[in-house]
């Protein structure tokens, strides 16, 4: 597609909420179960289509993910809604369908000294360690996600060559994830460089099976998440009160707030199925749970009006 085609806006657009799992992880204080179903409750009331629960990880490397299987044991699961878990390898797996998971993700860096510091081994070592976990996904009928951190920056490298991104993603694709979620994890990307992202790996893998994934650490997200709708995508990962960072990327916020998404995706008149009002309340109630500020500018807003 050449640069600077613009795609029709899509019709409906699913977001990914990741704030029971990508945004919890990150909190220091220890989550009750009861909190984090609520939360997941919440969100299912709200009207998201599609909620990643848990990680099933070790408890000592990831404390606030432990509990995920009596989570999933007690949340109110509504037909038609996507419950999932990020599942590092095949002992996660395998613990994740013990608990009745429908859907799984995996994840890989697009930077060596990431993958380094975060899993401790190559790009190519975390790779094969998903093999496994991607045969038995395979043999039970399970779906899984990808996801490729640190596509737009890196903490240790700086930039992060989109060929190289691409190559990651096309592994991840080629083994048989059926969507790819670009994560820019230091939140530094901007709209042309997401939409010269999208460009590159768009080019061997289908654009409706592509992901964007934002943080707001420049406070760049919901610029590069509508740069993403004029390149054709229609996914995107979001956390309820921006909710979140990552442990291992020094100075990284929260990922872009649903909330904030949810404002953005209604003023263009693309369809979500989800309710702001209650989303915000979902975001309200576990940011009081947790004595934080909330992170959406759209639910400080309406708090105040």
């Amino acid at each position: 597609m050449p640069r600077g085609h613009i795609m029709p806006l899509p019709q409906h657009v699913r977001l990914v909420e990741v704030g029971p799992r990508d945004g919890l992880q990150n909190e220091k204080q220890p989550i009750s179960v009861a909190d984090k179903v609520r939360l997941v409750d919440d969100l299912t009331a709200a009207g998201l289509e599609y909620i990643e629960v848990g990680s099933f990880v070790s408890p000592k490397w990831v404390p606030q993910m432990a509990g995920s299987a009596e989570v999933f044991a007690q949340i109110q699961q509504k037909p038609g809604v996507t419950y999932a878990a990020l599942t590092p390898n095949l002992q996660g797996f395998e613990a994740a369908m013990l608990a009745g998971v429908q859907e799984v993700a995996v994840f890989a860096a697009a930077s060596e000294a990431f993958s380094q510091k975060n899993i401790n081994c190559s790009i190519a070592e975390s790779l094969q360690r998903f093999v496994p976990l991607m045969d038995a996904a395979r043999e039970q009928g399970v779906r899984v996600r990808g996801y490729v951190s640190c596509v737009l920056g890196c903490p240790y490298e700086g930039e992060v060559p989109a060929q190289q991104v691409a190559h990651v993603a096309n592994q991840l694709f080629d083994m048989g994830c059926y969507e790819i979620s670009l994560g820019d994890t230091i939140g530094t990307g901007t709209a042309g460089k997401t939409r010269a992202l999208f460009e590159t790996v768009g080019r061997d893998i289908p654009r409706d099976k592509l992901a964007g994934h934002f943080h707001d650490t420049y406070g760049q997200a919901l610029a590069n998440i509508y740069a993403s709708l004029l390149e054709g995508i229609h996914v995107f990962d979001s956390s309820v009160a921006g909710l979140g960072g990552c442990p291992y990327a020094k100075g990284a916020s929260g990922n872009v707030a649903s909330e904030d998404v949810l404002y953005l995706l209604d003023g263009l008149g693309i369809h979500t199925g989800i309710e702001l009002e209650a989303l915000i309340q979902a975001g309200e109630r576990i940011c009081s749970v947790l004595g934080r500020d909330n992170g959406s500018r759209v639910a400080r807003a309406w708090r105040s009006a």
